[in-house]
């Protein structure tokens, strides 16, 4: 795999990430209607997923890829 193609793909994975931890961020609106343990759980789920999305942005950063909108 090239770098450039490499770069794309991670790329597309941090956006994927990203989104993802947005919408579980939103879940935890949602939860709270549910109660405490619905309202922990989607905390912990959204917690995961912004690491993720932390992770892939500290790849990106480490191969100087700028995101910045």
């Amino acid at each position: 795999m090239n770098t450039p193609i490499a770069h794309a793909e991670l790329i597309a994975t941090f956006r994927r990430a990203e989104a993802e931890a947005a919408h579980k961020f939103k879940l935890i609106a949602a939860a709270a209607k549910k109660g405490p343990k619905a309202i922990r759980m989607a905390i912990e789920t959204a917690d995961k997923a912004a690491k993720r999305r932390d992770a892939y942005a500290k790849k990106l950063a480490a191969l100087k890829v700028d995101l910045k909108n």
